[in-house]
């Protein structure tokens, strides 16, 4: 019975799956404070903080809107593709804090 009362409940706040083949960019809201450890993400609009704890994930994010996709902009911050797990996921966070939102198709 105890461990059913640590199991997190699913997100019900609609925010989008993160995919890394799709675009992805910084919410409007969010500014992006750089620091010696890698930057400070703080959303105007929720009022929330994120660490991005290294200068490779800030890069990652600086290049979301440069490029198609999250591959895209991870390849063009050096991530090889067998070191993009830790990426992607922390990406995928910061979708959930809907601290990156998808780009919009034109």
């Amino acid at each position: 019975m105890r461990g059913l009362l640590t199991v997190p409940a699913p997100a019900t706040d609609g925010a989008a799956a993160f995919d890394p083949d799709l675009g992805w960019r910084l919410h409007h809201q969010v500014s992006v404070r750089p620091e010696p450890f890698g930057a400070l993400l703080y959303h105007f609009g929720t009022r929330k903080l994120s660490f991005l704890k290294n200068r490779t994930i800030v890069d990652v994010v600086d290049a979301l809107g440069d490029h198609p996709d999250a591959r895209s902009a991870l390849r063009a911050a050096g991530v090889d593709v067998d070191a993009q797990a830790p990426y992607v996921h922390a990406l995928g966070v910061l979708v959930k804090s809907n601290m990156l939102v998808r780009k919009e198709i034109r």
